[in-house]
Protein backbone atom coordinates (compact mmCIF):
# COMPACT_ATOMS: atom_id res chain seq x y z
CA UNK A 1 0.00 0.00 0.00
CA UNK A 2 1.63 3.55 -0.99
CA UNK A 3 0.53 4.29 2.82
CA UNK A 4 2.74 1.97 3.98
CA UNK A 5 5.55 2.28 1.70
CA UNK A 6 8.74 4.09 3.41
CA UNK A 7 11.60 5.12 2.15
CA UNK A 8 14.36 5.51 4.83
CA UNK A 9 16.03 8.29 3.64
CA UNK A 10 15.73 10.54 0.18
CA UNK A 11 19.32 9.11 0.51
CA UNK A 12 21.57 6.60 1.89
CA UNK A 13 21.07 5.60 5.87
CA UNK A 14 23.65 4.20 8.25
CA UNK A 15 22.83 0.29 8.73
CA UNK A 16 22.43 -0.22 12.11
CA UNK A 17 25.92 -1.86 13.87
CA UNK A 18 23.92 -5.52 14.30
CA UNK A 19 23.53 -6.42 10.78
CA UNK A 20 27.28 -5.54 10.10
CA UNK A 21 28.46 -8.41 7.81
CA UNK A 22 31.48 -10.93 8.92
CA UNK A 23 34.40 -11.62 6.35
CA UNK A 24 35.03 -15.43 6.26
CA UNK A 25 37.90 -16.01 3.77
CA UNK A 26 38.92 -19.97 2.81
CA UNK A 27 40.82 -21.93 0.46
CA UNK A 28 44.24 -21.52 -1.01
CA UNK A 29 45.11 -20.45 -4.58
CA UNK A 30 48.13 -21.88 -6.70
CA UNK A 31 49.99 -19.10 -6.74
CA UNK A 32 49.55 -16.72 -3.49
CA UNK A 33 51.74 -13.54 -2.56
CA UNK A 34 52.70 -13.42 1.03
CA UNK A 35 52.24 -10.00 3.02
CA UNK A 36 53.21 -8.92 5.93
CA UNK A 37 51.06 -5.97 7.31
CA UNK A 38 52.25 -3.96 10.71
CA UNK A 39 49.38 -2.95 12.87
CA UNK A 40 48.79 0.71 12.36
CA UNK A 41 50.19 3.34 14.80
CA UNK A 42 47.64 5.07 16.57
CA UNK A 43 45.10 2.95 15.08
CA UNK A 44 43.75 1.90 18.34
CA UNK A 45 42.16 4.96 19.31
CA UNK A 46 40.81 5.21 15.95
CA UNK A 47 37.25 4.20 14.81
CA UNK A 48 38.48 1.85 12.40
CA UNK A 49 41.40 -0.84 12.19
CA UNK A 50 42.65 0.47 8.96
CA UNK A 51 45.57 -2.30 8.96
CA UNK A 52 43.09 -5.14 9.57
CA UNK A 53 40.69 -3.68 6.74
CA UNK A 54 43.76 -3.46 4.50
CA UNK A 55 44.52 -7.35 5.08
CA UNK A 56 41.08 -8.54 4.56
CA UNK A 57 40.77 -6.95 1.85
CA UNK A 58 43.92 -7.99 0.15
CA UNK A 59 43.57 -11.56 1.27
CA UNK A 60 39.67 -11.57 -0.12
CA UNK A 61 41.27 -11.05 -3.27
CA UNK A 62 42.87 -14.47 -3.81
CA UNK A 63 46.09 -13.22 -4.66
CA UNK A 64 47.94 -12.80 -1.20
CA UNK A 65 48.62 -14.64 1.71
CA UNK A 66 48.85 -13.32 5.12
CA UNK A 67 52.69 -13.42 6.49
CA UNK A 68 51.55 -12.96 10.50
CA UNK A 69 52.91 -8.93 11.64
CA UNK A 70 50.83 -8.15 14.25
CA UNK A 71 53.64 -8.22 17.17
CA UNK A 72 55.66 -5.41 14.96
CA UNK A 73 55.71 -1.45 16.46
CA UNK A 74 56.27 0.34 13.08
CA UNK A 75 55.04 3.19 11.28
CA UNK A 76 55.67 4.48 7.73
CA UNK A 77 58.96 6.22 8.77
CA UNK A 78 60.60 2.92 10.17
CA UNK A 79 63.35 1.49 8.27
CA UNK A 80 62.16 -2.19 8.44
CA UNK A 81 64.91 -4.74 8.59
CA UNK A 82 63.92 -6.71 5.45
CA UNK A 83 66.18 -9.58 5.92
CA UNK A 84 64.06 -9.93 9.35
CA UNK A 85 60.97 -9.99 7.09
CA UNK A 86 62.81 -12.30 4.24
CA UNK A 87 63.42 -15.00 7.15
CA UNK A 88 59.93 -14.77 7.85
CA UNK A 89 59.26 -15.29 3.92
CA UNK A 90 57.14 -12.19 3.46
CA UNK A 91 57.81 -10.96 -0.14
CA UNK A 92 56.02 -7.57 0.61
CA UNK A 93 55.22 -5.53 4.10
CA UNK A 94 53.04 -2.62 4.87
CA UNK A 95 53.17 -0.01 8.19
CA UNK A 96 51.94 3.04 8.55
CA UNK A 97 50.26 5.22 10.90
CA UNK A 98 46.74 6.93 11.85
CA UNK A 99 47.17 10.84 13.20
CA UNK A 100 44.24 12.54 14.61
CA UNK A 101 43.92 16.51 13.29
CA UNK A 102 42.73 19.17 15.26
CA UNK A 103 39.54 19.50 13.20
CA UNK A 104 38.40 15.62 14.31
CA UNK A 105 40.05 14.62 10.55
CA UNK A 106 42.48 11.93 10.69
CA UNK A 107 45.84 11.91 8.61
CA UNK A 108 46.80 8.45 7.00
CA UNK A 109 49.70 7.02 5.93
CA UNK A 110 51.38 3.97 4.77
CA UNK A 111 54.28 3.01 2.62
CA UNK A 112 54.77 -0.27 0.97
CA UNK A 113 58.43 -2.18 0.93
CA UNK A 114 59.30 -4.92 -1.65
CA UNK A 115 61.10 -7.19 0.91
CA UNK A 116 62.39 -9.52 -1.92
CA UNK A 117 64.18 -6.31 -3.89
CA UNK A 118 64.80 -4.54 -0.89
CA UNK A 119 62.99 -1.23 -2.14
CA UNK A 120 60.25 1.22 -1.19
CA UNK A 121 57.45 0.71 -4.05
CA UNK A 122 55.44 2.85 -3.14
CA UNK A 123 53.28 5.36 -0.06
CA UNK A 124 50.26 6.67 0.73
CA UNK A 125 48.59 10.04 2.08
CA UNK A 126 45.17 11.32 3.12
CA UNK A 127 43.51 13.36 5.42
CA UNK A 128 40.10 12.00 5.83
CA UNK A 129 36.78 12.39 8.24
CA UNK A 130 36.34 9.91 10.69
CA UNK A 131 33.09 8.46 8.53
CA UNK A 132 35.83 8.04 5.79
CA UNK A 133 38.42 5.95 7.47
CA UNK A 134 37.14 2.40 5.66
CA UNK A 135 36.68 4.03 2.28
CA UNK A 136 40.59 5.04 2.82
CA UNK A 137 41.48 1.32 3.80
CA UNK A 138 39.81 0.27 0.52
CA UNK A 139 41.44 2.54 -1.66
CA UNK A 140 45.21 2.12 0.07
CA UNK A 141 44.19 -1.82 -0.57
CA UNK A 142 43.33 -0.98 -4.17
CA UNK A 143 46.66 1.12 -4.33
CA UNK A 144 49.11 -1.84 -3.15
CA UNK A 145 46.91 -4.68 -4.88
CA UNK A 146 47.86 -2.60 -8.45
CA UNK A 147 51.39 -1.77 -7.32
CA UNK A 148 51.44 -5.81 -6.60
CA UNK A 149 49.94 -7.33 -9.26
CA UNK A 150 49.63 -4.63 -12.21
CA UNK A 151 45.40 -4.77 -11.68
CA UNK A 152 43.49 -2.29 -10.95
CA UNK A 153 41.98 -3.24 -6.87
CA UNK A 154 38.14 -3.59 -6.53
CA UNK A 155 37.83 -2.58 -3.22
CA UNK A 156 36.95 0.83 -2.91
CA UNK A 157 33.75 -0.25 -5.12
CA UNK A 158 30.43 -0.99 -3.69
CA UNK A 159 27.85 -3.53 -4.01
CA UNK A 160 23.68 -3.35 -3.80
CA UNK A 161 21.77 -6.23 -2.78
CA UNK A 162 18.33 -6.89 -1.47
CA UNK A 163 17.65 -8.48 1.82
CA UNK A 164 13.85 -9.33 3.17
CA UNK A 165 13.17 -9.15 7.36
CA UNK A 166 9.61 -10.51 8.42
CA UNK A 167 7.58 -8.30 5.74
CA UNK A 168 9.80 -6.07 4.65
CA UNK A 169 11.91 -5.56 2.14
CA UNK A 170 15.45 -3.30 1.70
CA UNK A 171 17.61 -2.42 -0.52
CA UNK A 172 20.67 -1.72 0.30
CA UNK A 173 24.24 -0.95 -1.15
CA UNK A 174 27.38 -1.27 0.64
CA UNK A 175 31.61 -1.99 0.46
CA UNK A 176 32.94 -4.42 -1.26
CA UNK A 177 33.52 -6.41 1.81
CA UNK A 178 29.71 -5.78 2.82
CA UNK A 179 30.43 -3.57 5.88
CA UNK A 180 29.32 0.00 5.95
CA UNK A 181 25.65 -0.98 4.53
CA UNK A 182 23.69 2.15 3.88
CA UNK A 183 19.93 1.69 2.99
CA UNK A 184 18.61 2.86 -0.32
CA UNK A 185 15.25 2.14 0.21
CA UNK A 186 12.29 0.20 2.57
CA UNK A 187 9.37 -1.39 1.50
CA UNK A 188 6.52 -4.25 2.59
CA UNK A 189 6.02 -5.10 -1.11
CA UNK A 190 9.18 -6.90 -2.89
CA UNK A 191 11.99 -5.23 -4.52
CA UNK A 192 13.81 -7.09 -7.42
CA UNK A 193 16.98 -7.17 -9.58
CA UNK A 194 19.30 -3.96 -8.48
CA UNK A 195 21.51 -2.59 -11.42
CA UNK A 196 23.98 -0.44 -11.44
CA UNK A 197 24.74 2.34 -13.71
CA UNK A 198 28.06 2.76 -15.74
CA UNK A 199 28.98 5.65 -13.59
CA UNK A 200 27.62 3.95 -10.16
CA UNK A 201 25.33 7.20 -9.42
CA UNK A 202 22.31 5.28 -9.71
CA UNK A 203 20.37 1.80 -9.68
CA UNK A 204 17.80 0.50 -11.61
CA UNK A 205 15.45 -2.16 -10.13
CA UNK A 206 12.01 -3.64 -9.76
CA UNK A 207 9.36 -2.45 -7.06
CA UNK A 208 6.11 -3.93 -6.41
CA UNK A 209 4.76 -1.02 -4.47
CA UNK A 210 1.86 -0.44 -6.73
CA UNK A 211 1.05 -4.37 -6.84
CA UNK A 212 2.50 -4.96 -9.85
CA UNK A 213 6.09 -4.67 -10.93
CA UNK A 214 7.56 -1.13 -12.05
CA UNK A 215 11.00 -0.51 -13.10
CA UNK A 216 12.62 2.76 -11.20
CA UNK A 217 15.75 4.95 -11.85
CA UNK A 218 17.26 5.66 -8.32
CA UNK A 219 20.03 8.53 -7.89
CA UNK A 220 21.69 7.42 -4.62
CA UNK A 221 22.41 10.54 -3.98
CA UNK A 222 19.66 12.24 -4.17
CA UNK A 223 17.29 9.57 -3.50
CA UNK A 224 15.63 11.17 -6.28
CA UNK A 225 13.68 7.79 -8.36
CA UNK A 226 11.74 8.20 -11.71
CA UNK A 227 9.80 5.28 -13.41
CA UNK A 228 11.67 3.91 -16.31
CA UNK A 229 8.91 1.14 -17.41
CA UNK A 230 5.14 0.64 -16.25
CA UNK A 231 3.71 -0.62 -19.05
CA UNK A 232 0.47 -3.09 -19.33
CA UNK A 233 1.41 -6.15 -17.67
CA UNK A 234 5.22 -7.03 -16.16
CA UNK A 235 8.09 -4.78 -16.12
CA UNK A 236 11.28 -6.78 -15.06
CA UNK A 237 15.00 -7.59 -14.96
CA UNK A 238 16.43 -3.93 -15.69
CA UNK A 239 19.88 -4.03 -17.11
CA UNK A 240 22.14 -1.16 -18.42
CA UNK A 241 23.49 -0.41 -21.20
CA UNK A 242 27.18 0.20 -21.46
CA UNK A 243 26.88 4.17 -22.50
CA UNK A 244 24.34 4.62 -19.44
CA UNK A 245 21.67 6.41 -21.75
CA UNK A 246 18.84 3.10 -22.08
CA UNK A 247 17.88 -0.05 -20.40
CA UNK A 248 17.14 -3.44 -21.50
CA UNK A 249 14.56 -5.20 -19.89
CA UNK A 250 12.19 -7.74 -20.00
CA UNK A 251 8.40 -6.50 -21.05
CA UNK A 252 4.71 -8.84 -21.43
CA UNK A 253 3.39 -5.38 -22.78
CA UNK A 254 2.69 -7.15 -26.20
CA UNK A 255 1.59 -10.84 -24.85
CA UNK A 256 4.48 -12.86 -23.82
CA UNK A 257 8.29 -11.66 -22.16
CA UNK A 258 9.93 -10.59 -24.39
CA UNK A 259 13.25 -7.84 -24.14
CA UNK A 260 13.23 -4.08 -24.87
CA UNK A 261 15.29 -1.33 -25.03
CA UNK A 262 14.01 1.40 -23.15
CA UNK A 263 15.84 5.21 -24.25
CA UNK A 264 15.73 7.11 -21.06
CA UNK A 265 15.18 10.30 -22.67
CA UNK A 266 12.04 8.75 -23.68
CA UNK A 267 9.91 7.76 -26.29
CA UNK A 268 8.68 4.09 -27.46
CA UNK A 269 10.31 0.95 -26.37
CA UNK A 270 12.21 -1.14 -29.07
CA UNK A 271 11.86 -4.84 -29.49
CA UNK A 272 14.62 -7.06 -29.49
CA UNK A 273 13.25 -10.24 -29.71
CA UNK A 274 10.46 -12.06 -31.49
CA UNK A 275 9.70 -15.46 -30.05
CA UNK A 276 6.58 -17.25 -28.23
CA UNK A 277 8.97 -18.14 -25.19
CA UNK A 278 10.31 -15.99 -22.29
CA UNK A 279 13.13 -13.94 -22.78
CA UNK A 280 14.49 -12.57 -19.52
CA UNK A 281 18.04 -11.99 -17.17
CA UNK A 282 19.78 -9.30 -20.07
CA UNK A 283 23.03 -8.69 -19.82
CA UNK A 284 25.54 -6.69 -22.13
CA UNK A 285 28.56 -8.15 -23.33
CA UNK A 286 31.25 -5.62 -22.24
CA UNK A 287 31.86 -3.86 -25.86
CA UNK A 288 27.07 -3.22 -25.86
CA UNK A 289 27.16 -4.59 -29.34
CA UNK A 290 25.69 -8.27 -28.16
CA UNK A 291 23.21 -9.71 -25.25
CA UNK A 292 23.09 -12.09 -23.57
CA UNK A 293 19.92 -13.64 -21.88
CA UNK A 294 17.83 -16.30 -20.58
CA UNK A 295 14.87 -18.15 -22.68
CA UNK A 296 12.64 -21.29 -22.66
CA UNK A 297 12.47 -21.19 -26.55
CA UNK A 298 14.35 -24.86 -26.46
CA UNK A 299 12.02 -26.38 -23.87
CA UNK A 300 13.82 -25.42 -21.16
CA UNK A 301 16.19 -22.45 -19.39
CA UNK A 302 18.80 -22.14 -21.26
CA UNK A 303 21.40 -18.97 -22.09
CA UNK A 304 21.35 -17.15 -25.65
CA UNK A 305 22.87 -14.20 -27.50
CA UNK A 306 22.08 -11.89 -30.10
CA UNK A 307 23.53 -8.79 -31.46
CA UNK A 308 22.04 -5.61 -30.09
CA UNK A 309 21.73 -4.66 -33.69
CA UNK A 310 19.58 -7.45 -34.61
CA UNK A 311 19.37 -10.99 -35.92
CA UNK A 312 18.93 -14.58 -34.60
CA UNK A 313 19.98 -15.32 -31.04
CA UNK A 314 22.35 -18.07 -30.37
CA UNK A 315 22.11 -20.27 -27.72
CA UNK A 316 25.59 -19.93 -25.38
CA UNK A 317 24.43 -23.57 -23.04
CA UNK A 318 24.23 -26.52 -23.82
CA UNK A 319 25.45 -28.78 -20.88
CA UNK A 320 22.41 -29.65 -18.40
CA UNK A 321 18.43 -28.87 -18.79
CA UNK A 322 18.88 -25.65 -16.93
CA UNK A 323 20.83 -22.82 -17.18
CA UNK A 324 20.32 -19.01 -15.90
CA UNK A 325 21.38 -15.50 -14.86
CA UNK A 326 24.42 -14.90 -17.21
CA UNK A 327 26.56 -11.95 -15.83
CA UNK A 328 29.78 -11.65 -18.48
CA UNK A 329 33.04 -9.89 -17.29
CA UNK A 330 33.87 -6.59 -18.09
CA UNK A 331 37.08 -7.82 -20.19
CA UNK A 332 34.71 -10.38 -21.90
CA UNK A 333 36.56 -13.34 -21.01
CA UNK A 334 34.51 -15.37 -18.49
CA UNK A 335 30.34 -15.95 -17.91
CA UNK A 336 29.15 -16.72 -14.76
CA UNK A 337 25.79 -18.26 -14.69
CA UNK A 338 23.86 -20.65 -12.35
CA UNK A 339 22.72 -24.51 -13.81
CA UNK A 340 20.37 -26.81 -12.33
CA UNK A 341 22.78 -29.91 -11.53
CA UNK A 342 20.89 -32.79 -9.97
CA UNK A 343 18.09 -30.28 -7.83
CA UNK A 344 21.02 -28.33 -6.66
CA UNK A 345 21.98 -24.73 -7.76
CA UNK A 346 25.54 -24.39 -8.24
CA UNK A 347 27.52 -21.67 -10.12
CA UNK A 348 29.27 -22.29 -13.37
CA UNK A 349 32.36 -20.35 -14.85
CA UNK A 350 32.19 -20.45 -18.67
CA UNK A 351 35.53 -19.49 -21.00
CA UNK A 352 34.30 -17.64 -23.58
CA UNK A 353 36.57 -18.11 -26.09
CA UNK A 354 36.62 -21.98 -25.44
CA UNK A 355 33.57 -23.01 -23.86
CA UNK A 356 34.98 -24.93 -21.28
CA UNK A 357 32.43 -24.98 -18.22
CA UNK A 358 34.27 -25.48 -14.53
CA UNK A 359 32.11 -25.48 -11.50
CA UNK A 360 33.24 -22.96 -8.97
CA UNK A 361 31.54 -23.27 -5.65
CA UNK A 362 30.85 -25.89 -2.79
CA UNK A 363 27.20 -24.59 -2.19
CA UNK A 364 24.05 -25.72 -3.39
CA UNK A 365 21.70 -22.78 -3.61
CA UNK A 366 23.37 -20.31 -5.06
CA UNK A 367 22.23 -17.45 -7.47
CA UNK A 368 22.77 -14.17 -9.06
CA UNK A 369 26.27 -14.12 -9.84
CA UNK A 370 28.01 -10.64 -10.53
CA UNK A 371 31.25 -9.56 -11.12
CA UNK A 372 34.06 -7.10 -9.79
CA UNK A 373 34.74 -4.74 -12.11
CA UNK A 374 37.97 -5.86 -12.44
CA UNK A 375 37.11 -9.44 -13.75
CA UNK A 376 38.82 -11.19 -10.91
CA UNK A 377 36.33 -11.61 -8.74
CA UNK A 378 32.32 -12.51 -8.45
CA UNK A 379 29.86 -12.13 -6.09
CA UNK A 380 26.78 -14.06 -6.12
CA UNK A 381 23.93 -14.96 -2.98
CA UNK A 382 23.55 -18.85 -1.56
CA UNK A 383 23.21 -20.43 1.78
CA UNK A 384 25.53 -21.57 4.04
CA UNK A 385 24.76 -24.36 6.88
CA UNK A 386 20.80 -23.04 6.37
CA UNK A 387 21.33 -19.57 6.05
CA UNK A 388 21.59 -16.28 3.61
CA UNK A 389 24.54 -15.26 2.58
CA UNK A 390 26.68 -13.22 0.29
CA UNK A 391 29.85 -14.67 -0.82
CA UNK A 392 32.23 -13.57 -3.28
CA UNK A 393 34.71 -15.94 -5.13
CA UNK A 394 37.53 -16.04 -7.74
CA UNK A 395 37.18 -17.11 -10.90
CA UNK A 396 38.62 -20.33 -10.67
CA UNK A 397 36.81 -21.03 -7.33
CA UNK A 398 39.73 -21.62 -5.14
CA UNK A 399 39.48 -18.70 -2.67
CA UNK A 400 35.70 -17.58 -1.32
CA UNK A 401 34.95 -15.16 1.29
CA UNK A 402 31.76 -15.09 2.98
CA UNK A 403 29.80 -11.87 3.88
CA UNK A 404 27.56 -13.39 6.26
CA UNK A 405 25.00 -11.04 7.61
CA UNK A 406 23.37 -11.71 11.36
CA UNK A 407 19.23 -12.01 9.78
CA UNK A 408 17.25 -12.12 6.75
CA UNK A 409 17.10 -13.54 3.44
CA UNK A 410 19.66 -11.98 1.42
CA UNK A 411 19.16 -11.93 -2.20
CA UNK A 412 20.21 -10.50 -5.52
CA UNK A 413 23.75 -9.08 -5.18
CA UNK A 414 25.35 -6.58 -7.78
CA UNK A 415 28.43 -5.25 -8.14
CA UNK A 416 28.64 -1.77 -9.07
CA UNK A 417 31.74 0.11 -11.29
CA UNK A 418 35.05 1.64 -9.99
CA UNK A 419 34.70 4.48 -7.89
CA UNK A 420 35.79 7.91 -9.11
Amino acid sequence: MWACFAFLSLALTQLPAHAQFRVEVTGVGLTQLPLAVAPFKGEDSAPQKVSAILLADLERSGQFRAVDGKDTNMDEASQPDLGLWRKRNADALVAGSLTRLADGRYDIRARLWDVVGGQLRGEYKEVVAPADLRLSAHRLADQIYEKLTGDKGVFATRIAYVTKTASRYTLWVADSDGEGAQAALASPEPIISPSWSPNGAQLAYVSFESKKPVIYTHELASGKRRVAANFRGSNSAPTWSPDGRSLVATLSRDGGSQLFQIDLQGGEPRRLTQSNAIDTEPTFSPDGSKLYFVSDRGGSPQIYRVPLSGGNPERVTFAGTYNISPTISPDGRWMAYVSRIGGQFKLQMMDLSSNQISSISDTTADEKPSFSPNSKLVVYATQVQGREALMTTTVDGKIKARLSGQSGDIREPDWGPFRN
